[in-house]
C-alpha cells in the first residue's frame, strides 16, 4: 500500500485535486482512528464467548462477515462512518417555501453587491451544502453584455468565480476572436453552486435558483446575452429543443420591465469534447459582434 509519505508534493496535489473532483469534501477525521484494533474488536465481538480458544475460531464454512471498515481501502478511511441508506435527499425546505424563500430573498436585493450578499446567505438550496463556493458574477456590469453559462465546474467550485480552468481559457479566446475581453463584460451562470459530479440540477433545483439570475438581469441591465450550452438556452428560451436547434437565433428575454436581445451558442466544454462544432460557435460569435456594432 502507498501511503502519503511515499508522494512527492505534485502527485499530493493531484491526488487531492482528484479526490476532490470526486466529491470527497474532507480527508481526515475529526480524531485519530486505530482501525487494527477496531477490526480486532470487530472480531472478537463476533466470536463465541465461551468454550476453548479453538472453538472461537470461525467456522471453515461459516457465511462471510461484512467487510470491516479496515478492509474498505483507503477512501472508507478518510470518511466518516456511512450512514444507513435513507430516502433520496430533497431541497433543505419544501420546494414551495423554498423557491418563496428564493424569490423574497433575490427581490430584496437592491444592488449586485447586495444580491451577493443574499446568495451567499440562503440556504433553502441543498445545491449550496456540497458546493465549496458560491460563485457569483464576475466582471463589468455596465458594458451592457452578459455571458451566462449553465452552473460552475469543479474549477469554478474550486476558484469561487465562474468560467476558469480550461473552459474559461477557451472562452478568452472565444471572446477575444470578436474583440471583446471578459473584464469588460459579465460573466455570470443560471445556477451558483456546482451540482455533485457536474449532474444537471433537478426541477426544483433549478425554481430554486431562478429568482437569483433574474435579479441578477434585472440589476446589471444587459442590452445583450451571449447563453453558453444546452442548459441555459433551454432556462431561458423553454422548451427542450438541444443546442443545435437552438444556437444561432435572436429571441427577445425579460429582463426586469425591459427586455434584452438574447443568442444562444455552444459552451466551452462542448467544444472542448466535440472541436468539430467550432465552427458553428464561430457562425454564433460573428452574429454577436453584429449585433454589438449595430448598438
Amino acid at each position: 500500500m502507498i501511503s502519503a509519505q511515499d508522494l512527492s508534493p505534485a502527485e499530493l496535489a493531484a491526488l487531492l485535486h482528484f479526490h476532490a473532483d470526486a466529491g470527497v469534501d474532507w480527508l481526515l477525521e475529526d480524531a485519530p482512528l486505530d482501525r487494527f484494533a477496531e477490526f480486532a474488536a470487530s472480531r472478537q465481538a463476533r466470536a463465541p464467548q465461551s468454550g476453548a480458544q479453538s472453538q472461537q475460531r470461525e467456522p471453515q464454512n461459516a457465511p462471510p462477515q461484512p467487510p470491516s471498515p479496515a478492509r474498505q481501502g483507503s477512501s472508507a478511511a478518510t470518511r466518516a462512518p456511512a450512514a444507513a441508506p435513507s430516502s433520496p435527499v430533497t431541497v433543505a425546505l419544501p420546494d414551495d417555501q423554498a423557491i418563496a424563500s428564493a424569490r423574497f430573498a433575490a427581490e430584496s436585493a437592491r444592488s449586485l453587491a447586495e444580491l451577493k450578499t443574499a446568495l451567499e446567505s440562503f440556504n433553502g438550496c441543498n445545491l449550496k451544502n456540497s458546493a465549496r463556493n458560491t460563485v457569483f458574477a464576475e466582471g463589468d456590469p455596465s458594458s451592457g453584455i452578459m455571458v451566462i453559462g449553465p452552473m460552475p465546474d469543479a474549477d469554478d467550485d474550486r476558484e469561487g468565480l465562474p468560467f476558469t480552468g480550461k473552459t474559461g481559457l477557451l472562452l478568452d479566446r472565444m471572446l477575444a476572436a470578436i474583440g471583446l475581453d471578459r473584464t469588460k463584460l459579465m460573466l455570470t451562470n443560471v445556477v451558483p453552486w456546482r451540482p455533485p459530479g457536474n449532474r444537471s440540477p433537478s426541477g426544483p433545483e433549478m425554481e430554486i435558483c431562478r429568482p437569483f439570475i433574474e435579479r441578477q438581469i434585472a440589476l446589471a441591465e444587459p442590452k445583450t446575452l451571449l447563453l453558453l450550452g444546452n442548459f441555459t438556452a433551454r432556462f431561458f428560451f423553454g422548451g427542450s429543443g438541444t443546442i443545435h436547434t437552438l444556437r444561432g437565433q435572436w429571441r427577445d428575454v425579460a429582463v426586469g420591465a425591459g427586455t434584452a436581445s438574447a443568442i444562444a451558442t455552444l459552451h466551452p466544454q462542448e467544444l472542448l469534447n466535440a472541436p468539430a462544432s467550432k465552427s458553428l460557435a464561430w457562425q454564433d460569435l460573428l452574429a454577436f459582434q453584429a449585433r454589438l456594432r449595430d448598438m
